[in-house]
Parts: structure tokens; C-alpha cells; sequence
């Protein structure tokens, strides 16, 4: 007998504006609770430190999170020069002091330009890589240390927004990268190359793909919400699964083609692009799923979503 499923049917995107100080995955738990839903994920994790946008995905969204995963992201940040630490943030040991006081605006600007761009970053132990199925940070807290491989990520832009002087200098920074960059290393990397030693003090993420701070609410908002018995407004913040998708091209199917789509069959698109990943929905607007197109003009169900009909 198939185990029954524990909670709501809830399908779609919430983006969370994590708090300070929890795990991403204790933010996901709060908000699975708060809204009793059978299945959700989050989409990449943001450390307790970090604040900010945390799309997560509920019910038939989570077989899109990997679009999330892999979408470019934004942060603004502090970084403090002339302190380096075990973890590359305040959270860890003092390693290392150095007094920064003789560093000026202009070069912090001159170090920043090697940032930017197709850069190369070796993962802090501090971060949720895995290593022969453990993620680096449980290693770096027992006290080892194991060989990470250089990774190559793209700084699309990375703007000095304010400096202030000082034996632990500070810097305010904005971010915009690609998937897989630590904000750490680029501090970490920053106070080595200006022979200070550097940390990130404090980190906010303001988008992730297509989502930013504005369209993210808060964990006090959907307690309150919850508080008073308002399911149906919690359940308007959630956002349509392919809300993510947005940057894959759209086909329409009529009624029999997406029936046929849904058998796992191929179905012909006429003028459809000749190549690559689709959004499929139906000439009604219903969303179907991605589907990717075949040389013959056929548009293939690669991931579909279940409904309930």
C-alpha cells in the first residue's frame, strides 16, 4: 500500500527573504510548516550569516529548482581588510591581523579590477561542496582540511559602493556573478591580493534569477498571516511555477497535442524554434511543463508538471 502523503498539495514559488542567523534549510522547514505543505525545496543555500532573496519551491515547482540552481545571482556585502578568518566570515576565528590603516579608496578600486570577469575561485572549506559525499564545511568543523580544485566562475559586475578607513578597513561592495561564487573567496582573495587579509562581515542576497528582494516576503509576514487564519492570502504570495522559466521560449499546444505531450509523445509545433529547451503550455495558457525540440520539429516532454485533472 503506497504510504500517504503528509500535507497541503501546494504548487508554486515563494521567495523568502531569509533572516539572519538560521540555515537555509531551517528557513525551508519554517515555511513548509507555516504553510503545511506536502513537498518543498529550497534552491541553493544561503549561509546563517547571509540575508536575502531564497526562492523556494513547492509541490509540482520543485522539478524547476535546477533552473534556480544554475541562475545568476546578486549580493551587496561588507568586507572588512586587515582581519583574516577560519571561515572567511565574522563567524570564524581571528587567524590573522594585519593594520590596514594605510589603505586608501584608490586602491582597493585598482585591486577590485582582477575581480571582475572570468575569474578562477577555490572553494572556502566552509562551503556545502561536497567531498566523497560530505559537504566541506562538516570537515573544516572536525578540523580538517582536504584539496578543493580551482573553479571558474564570471564576475559580471562588482562595484565599490563605499569605503571606510580605518585599522579594520570596511568596504560595501555590490555583486552580480554567475552560479557557484563564494562572496567569501572574493574577500578572502581581495585581502590577500592588498596584503591585508580580508572577511565578509555581512552579506545580502538581492536576486536570484529573475527574483529580487521586492518580490520576496518575509518569515514574520507569513507568521502573522498564519496567526490570523489567512491561508488564501499566503497562498496568493506564491508565484506560478514557471515564473522561473521565463527566459525559455514559449510553444502552445492544443487541446489533443498536449494530451498526446502528456502521453510522453513528441508532438509537431509549427513555427517553433528549431533547437533547444521550450516552455510548453496550452492554447489556453495552462502550463504543461519544458519540453525540448526535436529536428524534425516536434517539441519532446522532457519535464512536465502532474494536476490535478
Amino acid at each position: 500500500m503506497a504510504r500517504q502523503r503528509r500535507g497541503r498539495l501546494v504548487d508554486g514559488i515563494l521567495v523568502l527573504d531569509k533572516p539572519l542567523g538560521i540555515s537555509s534549510n531551517r528557513a525551508l522547514q519554517c515555511v513548509k510548516r507555516l504553510y503545511t505543505a506536502a513537498k518543498a525545496g529550497h534552491t541553493g543555500s544561503l549561509d546563517p550569516l547571509a540575508t536575502g532573496v531564497l526562492p523556494l519551491c513547492f509541490g509540482e515547482a520543485t522539478k524547476f529548482s535546477q533552473y534556480l540552481l544554475d541562475a545568476d545571482k546578486a549580493y551587496t556585502s561588507t568586507f572588512v581588510l586587515g582581519e583574516r578568518r577560519s571561515t572567511g566570515d565574522a563567524e570564524g576565528e581571528v587567524l590573522a591581523v594585519h593594520d590596514a590603516g594605510g589603505l586608501t579608496e584608490a586602491e582597493v578600486n585598482a585591486a577590485l579590477v582582477a575581480f571582475r570577469g572570468e575569474i578562477e575561485q577555490i572553494p572556502s572549506m566552509y562551503s556545502a561542496i561536497k567531498h566523497e559525499g560530505q559537504p566541506l564545511y562538516k570537515l573544516a568543523r572536525k578540523g580538517l582540511e582536504v584539496e578543493r580544485k580551482r573553479r571558474r566562475i564570471t564576475v559580471f559586475e562588482l562595484q565599490l559602493r563605499a569605503f571606510r578607513p580605518g585599522e579594520r578597513a570596511e568596504i560595501d561592495v555590490y555583486i552580480e556573478c554567475s552560479k557557484g561564487t563564494y562572496v567569501r573567496s572574493i574577500a578572502e582573495d581581495l585581502g590577500e591580493a592588498l596584503g591585508c587579509g580580508g572577511h565578509v562581515s555581512a552579506l545580502r542576497r538581492t536576486r536570484a534569477g529573475p527574483f529580487t528582494l521586492e518580490d520576496s516576503v518575509t518569515l514574520e509576514t507569513l507568521e502573522a498571516l498564519r496567526n490570523n487564519d489567512q491561508q488564501s492570502a499566503m497562498d496568493e504570495l506564491l508565484m506560478p511555477a514557471d515564473t522561473v522559466l521565463g527566459g525559455l521560449p514559449l510553444v502552445r499546444l492544443t487541446e489533443s497535442g498536449g494530451f498526446y505531450l502528456r502521453q510522453g509523445q513528441p508532438v509537431l509545433v509549427p513555427n517553433a524554434p528549431q533547437n533547444g529547451m521550450v516552455r510548453v503550455a496550452l492554447e489556453t495558457g495552462e502550463f504543461l511543463g519544458v519540453g525540448e525540440m526535436l529536428d524534425d520539429g516536434r517539441v519532446a516532454p522532457r519535464r512536465l508538471i502532474v494536476t490535478s485533472g
